[in-house]
């Protein structure tokens, strides 16, 4: 239904002049990359094969947070998180609820809401990335709907961090991340030994802003 047909019906039914307004855009939390920026009150996806650089960009987002002093929370699905890389990777850890869910994703989704509405997080993350894809399929829309809905007016950034992307349309960012060179040291045939790994990441904006708002005014 288009806008002016759904501003009509409410201006006949409510027997007043109805304007459309529209939120202003989010704020934003930086990730840490130039150009990607992550709004708050929003859900963002993370997502990459193994060795793509999607772990890399999760705890720079965290690092980012807590060096600003806002608690963050991880739901770690999988048991996969390592403190001490955390750590290296500049996360202040007295600043991190860490929340293990012992390889059960419907445990992940149920802590992630509960942290979100109970509020006081400037971040938490859901970490699904060693989560069999088949299982993370599995999650209805409504899920993620729900956390969507219960992220919204909030200056909480969620984070869901998979292998793909999972959320569709409830999500408002996703986060791309690939390998695009393996640097290695040595001949070809013998020993060699790996120097680096070269990643790419590509931001897309699914929802560009905010729910518009009617609002009635006198005539």
């Amino acid at each position: 239904m288009g806008a002016a047909v759904l501003q009509k019906q409410f201006e006949s039914i409510l027997g007043g002049h109805l304007s459309w307004q529209v939120r202003p855009e989010p704020e934003t939390l930086p990730s840490g990359i130039s150009q990607i920026d992550l709004p708050r009150g929003c859900l963002t996806e993370i997502v990459g094969p193994a060795s793509s650089g999607r772990t890399s960009l999760m705890l720079s987002v965290l690092a980012q947070a807590t060096a600003r002093e806002e608690i963050c929370a991880l739901v770690d699905a999988e048991d996969s998180f390592s403190p001490h890389a955390a750590a290296d990777a500049g996360v202040d850890l007295s600043r991190l609820l860490w929340v293990r869910c012992e390889h059960n994703a419907e445990h992940a989704l149920r802590a992630a809401d509960l942290l979100i509405q109970g509020g006081g997080f400037g971040v938490v993350v859901m970490d699904m990335g060693d989560t069999p894809e088949r299982t993370a399929r599995r999650i209805s829309l409504t899920s993620w709907f729900r956390l969507r809905r219960a992220v919204e007016n909030t200056p909480t950034v969620l984070v869901a961090l998979a292998r793909r992307a999972n959320a569709k349309t409830c999500a408002s960012l996703v986060v791309e991340c690939g390998r695009t060179r393996v640097q290695w040291s040595g001949a070809r045939g013998v020993s060699r030994l790996l120097r680096g790994v070269e990643v790419r990441a590509r931001g897309t904006k699914r929802r560009t802003e905010c729910s518009p708002v009617y609002t009635a005014k006198a005539i």
